[in-house]
């Protein structure tokens, strides 16, 4: 049976299990399907520098995909009474089972404070990924958080939110030879690692003509290469990848070079929650919430809670 609790608005539970599960996990389990390919451009999403809370850390890059000049109109509210919420059963950390047994991950809390913004009371649904598309088009929920990348093929079954985050392509070196910067012509000759078949193997391919690559069958080889100098470089998915840089299997070896890479025909649209078609109501009430958690801050402590090195 699929798991399920309820959040009630002024709940400030705060999750404490994150650190320990993502620890003994290797923190590498974090996986986002790949996106869609097309044609290439680099850039940067609206960020805030902030700096962990209760340290002397530097600040670091935290996403934000809200234009603070384009405050969404507050819908009606009062006509919503519940949002029965679905999410994904392992798909750490965005979303897992928690030491008590209820939902728990970056999804959940974001969900959470949605909740606590609309000042309405709120269930949460673990089920399995492919199952969740046909839950909420039969009905047995209201709104799909469970870092379900938007594409054309979902958006003739699905109406989504705004994006509330990316997945973003970024290169990685062994520690010293990290690079600012990365452009195609500072990798002229240079052997870069990338998965084969993938969105990033494309772009690489598109935009980086003058570099040597080198195409791996999966995440295990592609980083087993760079550790042990078969490459000068990788290039996947900057979440995946942080969760590697910062954790015990990656020995400490490696570092983000250069910048994020978002382009949309690469890398695709973004992360949105998804509703049932054509229900205006719930899409334009978590749009408003989306807004008012991330210009109140709360994004902003939700993301550092999360993601130790960010992927941005």
């Amino acid at each position: 049976m699929p798991s399920t609790s309820i959040i009630s608005s002024g709940n400030d539970r705060l999750l404490k299990i994150i650190r320990t599960i993502l620890a003994a996990a290797g923190l590498s389990a974090c996986l986002v399907p790949a996106m869609p390919s097309g044609a290439a451009a680099q850039a940067q999403p609206v960020a805030r520098p902030a700096a962990r809370p209760g340290t002397d850390a530097a600040p670091q890059t935290v996403p934000g995909f809200w234009d603070p000049r384009r405050r969404p109109e507050r819908p009606d509210l009062s006509r919503l009474t519940v949002i029965r919420f679905l999410t994904e059963t392992d798909y750490p950390p965005f979303n897992f089972t928690g030491a008590d047994g209820n939902p728990a991950g970056f999804n959940v809390d974001l969900a959470r404070s949605l909740c606590e913004e609309i000042k309405v009371t709120c269930t949460i649904q673990m089920r399995r990924f492919e199952t969740l598309v046909d839950a909420i088009t039969s009905n047995k929920g209201d709104a799909i958080i469970a870092s379900l990348a938007v594409t054309p093929q979902l958006r003739t079954r699905l109406d989504f939110t705004d994006p509330y985050y990316r997945a973003p392509a970024r290169f990685v070196s062994r520690r010293e030879s990290v690079m600012p910067e990365v452009r195609p012509e500072y990798l002229e000759g240079r052997k870069v690692g990338v998965i084969a078949g993938s969105a990033h193997e494309a772009y690489l391919k598109a935009m980086f003509t003058d570099a040597e690559l080198h195409s791996y069958p999966n995440d295990d080889a592609l980083r087993t290469a760079l550790r042990r100098g078969e490459v000068d470089f990788i290039f996947g998915d900057a979440i995946a990848l942080a969760f590697w840089v910062n954790g015990t299997d990656s020995g400490d070896c490696c570092a983000f070079s250069g910048g994020p890479f978002v382009e949309s025909r690469y890398f695709g649209e973004g992360v949105g929650i998804a509703v049932r078609k054509g229900n205006d109501l719930m899409r334009q009430a978590l749009n408003w919430a989306l807004f008012r958690v991330w210009e109140k801050g709360r994004y902003t402590d939700l993301w550092l809670h999360y993601f130790s090195v960010s992927p941005f």
